[in-house]
């Protein structure tokens, strides 16, 4: 598996070889749409995330195959939301609480090139989905 880092740089790159941002949205509708749903237990308060304008869903769980890792799954009623999770869950599923912990939301935003792409409320949304995922991470490391 490529590394935390590798992996963030892999999505600039390929957002860097669409040459708009018409088409890179397009893009993480379509990452989206690979998304296995949740089960219909798994939307509850519990796994809601708060901060999103659609209903966002994340589920963290310790990897069986690989323990000192945490998976993420994550669905949402929004097409464009759904593309977010699979980005968030390609850079931080299958990592270890530290690796995800290092990462500086901000950054990763900037890194992306999100700021120019998304809304406002957009971007609030995407940050809360990070914040669940580094709270996760958090809770496992202690």
């Amino acid at each position: 598996m490529a590394s935390i880092d590798q992996a963030i740089r892999e999505i600039a790159d390929e957002f860097a070889l669409l040459p708009d941002w018409e088409e890179r949205i397009s893009y993480v509708i379509e990452l989206g749409r690979s998304l296995a749903p949740l089960a219909d237990a798994e939307r509850n308060d519990a796994t809601r995330v708060r901060g999103c304008a659609s209903q966002v869903w994340l589920v963290g769980e310790t990897n069986p195959e690989a323990p000192e890792t945490l998976c993420f799954r994550g669905d949402s009623d929004a097409h464009l939301v759904r593309g977010e999770i699979a980005l968030l869950l390609r850079i931080f599923s299958g990592r270890t609480p530290a690796e995800i912990l290092s990462v500086d939301p901000r950054a990763l935003f900037d890194q992306l090139g999100l700021k120019d792409a998304l809304t406002t409320q957009r971007s609030n949304g995407l940050f809360s989905m990070m914040s669940r995922i580094q709270q996760a991470a958090k809770a496992a490391g202690s």
